[in-house]
C-alpha cells in the first residue's frame, strides 16, 4: 500500500463566530499557503512511483499509419506504454462526444498525444518517449474556421466542420433595419489567450490492491474529472476518486480531463503509482485557450439615438475538438446584443472545427470576447448619431424589468446606478460640459 503524508496544518487560535453570515471567516488554507506547506500537484511523491512521459504529433493534421513501440519498450527504465488501444472507452466531451483520450487513427492538431510511456525516472520516460516511432501521412489542414465553413474545406470530422449553430431571434429585424434612420456595421476579432498559471498540469495516480485508482492532480472541477476519468476508464465512479491538490492557476484551464486517465492506466497497468507534469511547452501547445471569436455587428438606429434593431454573428474557432465551446458560445450568444433594450435583435453563433488549439473555458466563459465588440460598437453606433457615448449608454441601457433577447426579464438592473456611480468617482467630465452635468 502507498501512502501519502500531508504536511499538519498550523494551529489556529481562534474564536468561531456565532454566525458567518455578515462575517469574516478565515481561509482555511491561509496560513498553509503564507507559509509554503500547500502541497500542489507537482509536489505529490510516492515511495516506487513512475515517471509518465507523452508522445505527441508535430502534423496538425495526418493519418497515423502505424506505431512502433518496441524501441521505447526496450530503453533503460522503461515500464509500460499506453495507446489508444489501451483505453477502454477512447471517447469524451461535454455536449460532444468528439475527443479521443489518446488519437486513434487521426491527429487533429499539433500536439496531441498518440502515446503515453511510463518509466523509473523523468529522464529515462523522456529518452523512451524519443524512442517511440508514429509513421504519419499528412493530410490537408484548415486553420482559418471562415475557410474551415466553405463547402470544400477538409473534414475534421464525419459531416460539417460546423459543429452548432446557436441562434436567437427577438422581434423582426428586418423591419427594424427599415426603420432605422442609421445603419452602423463592423467586425471585430479576439485571439487566442494561452492562461498561463504558474503551475502546470501534475497529478499522481496511485493504484489499490482491489484494482481501484487514486488520482491527485491540480484540477478545479474534481468531482467532473472523476466522472469523466471513470467513463473512459470504464469503471464505477466509486472506484475512482480525484482528490484535487493545491491549484496554483486555473482560471478555467484545469475545468477538464487531460493526464488522469493516462496516469491511471498506467498506475493500473504497472501496479505502481505513475505521476506525470506538463511543461511549458505543452501547456502552450496541447491544452486548451480562450476561443478566437470573429464577430460581426450591425445595428439600426434613430437620429434621436434610440436603438432599434441588431443583428449579430459570431464565429467561434473551437479548434480540433468541442470540449467546452457549445456551452461557451450559448452564454457568449446571450449577451452577445449587451445590457441595451433594442427590440429587434438577431444572434447567430457558429462553432467551427479546426486544426488550431483546442478552445476552452476561460475567465468569462465567451463573454469578454462579445462585451469587448459590442462596447467598441456602441461607443462607434453613438459616434454616428453625434451623442456623447455616456448619454447614449444612459438612453438605452436596461432597466428593472427589461428582457433579454432570450427572453428572460430582469427584475432588478442596476446598469445606470452603476454606470453613474462609476463616473462620479472617476471625476469624468463630459466634452465640452462641466463636472456638474
Amino acid at each position: 500500500m502507498t501512502t501519502i503524508t500531508l504536511p499538519a496544518p498550523p494551529v489556529v487560535v481562534e474564536e468561531a463566530p456565532p454566525q458567518a453570515v455578515g462575517r469574516r471567516v478565515s481561509r482555511h488554507d491561509a496560513l498553509l499557503q503564507v507559509t509554503g506547506q500547500v502541497l500542489y500537484g507537482e509536489d505529490m511523491r510516492a515511495p516506487g512511483m513512475l515517471w509518465a512521459k507523452a508522445v505527441r504529433s508535430p502534423h496538425a493534421h495526418a493519418r497515423i499509419v502505424g506505431i512502433d513501440l518496441l524501441p521505447a519498450l526496450t530503453a533503460p527504465g522503461v515500464r509500460a506504454a499506453i495507446t489508444a488501444r489501451d483505453v477502454p472507452r477512447n471517447r469524451y466531451g461535454f455536449t460532444h462526444q468528439d475527443q479521443p483520450v489518446l488519437a486513434e487513427n487521426r491527429v487533429r492538431h499539433v500536439g496531441e498525444a498518440v502515446v503515453v510511456v511510463a518509466a523509473e525516472t523523468l529522464r529515462q520516460a523522456e529518452e523512451a518517449a524519443a524512442r517511440v516511432v508514429v509513421h504519419y501521412e499528412p493530410l490537408p489542414a484548415v486553420f482559418d474556421p471562415l475557410e474551415a465553413m466553405r463547402p470544400d474545406a477538409p473534414r475534421l470530422h464525419q459531416g460539417s466542420n460546423v459543429a452548432e449553430h446557436v441562434r436567437i431571434r427577438q422581434g423582426d429585424v428586418d423591419a427594424g433595419f427599415a426603420a432605422a434612420d442609421l445603419i452602423v456595421e463592423e467586425e471585430f476579432t479576439t485571439t487566442f489567450v494561452e492562461h498561463a498559471h504558474l503551475e502546470p498540469h501534475a497529478g499522481l495516480a496511485i493504484p489499490a490492491a482491489d484494482g481501484a485508482i487514486t488520482i491527485h492532480s491540480s484540477v478545479q472541477r474534481p468531482f467532473l474529472v472523476a466522472g469523466d476519468t471513470a467513463k473512459v476508464l470504464a469503471m464505477p465512479q466509486h472506484r475512482v476518486r480525484v482528490i484535487a491538490t493545491g491549484v496554483g492557476g486555473g482560471f478555467g484551464g484545469k475545468n477538464e480531463m487531460t493526464l488522469e486517465p493516462w496516469i491511471a492506466l498506467l498506475a493500473l497497468k504497472t501496479r505502481r503509482p505513475v505521476k506525470m507534469v506538463f511543461t511549458r511547452e505543452e501547456e502552450f501547445q496541447a491544452t486548451t485557450v480562450r476561443h478566437p471569436y470573429r464577430m460581426r455587428y450591425r445595428t439600426g438606429v434613430r437620429r434621436d439615438g434610440t436603438l432599434l434593431a441588431r443583428a449579430v454573428e459570431i464565429i467561434s474557432d473551437c479548434g480540433a475538438y468541442v470540449s467546452w465551446g457549445a456551452s461557451t458560445l450559448a452564454k457568449a450568444s446571450i449577451h452577445a446584443a449587451g445590457p441595451y433594450a433594442i427590440p429587434h435583435v438577431r444572434i447567430d453563433g457558429y462553432l467551427v472545427y479546426t486544426n488550431n488549439p483546442v478552445g476552452g473555458a476561460m475567465r468569462g466563459f465567451g463573454v469578454p470576447q462579445v462585451g469587448f465588440a459590442y462596447e467598441c460598437h456602441t461607443d462607434a453606433v453613438a459616434a454616428a448619431v453625434g451623442m456623447d457615448p455616456v448619454a447614449f449608454r444612459l438612453r438605452n441601457g436596461l432597466r428593472d424589468g427589461g428582457r433579454l433577447p432570450t427572453g428572460q426579464v430582469l427584475e432588478r438592473v442596476t446598469l445606470e446606478e452603476t454606470l453613474k456611480r462609476a463616473l462620479a468617482r472617476a471625476g469624468w467630465v463630459p466634452e465640452g460640459g462641466s463636472a456638474s452635468d
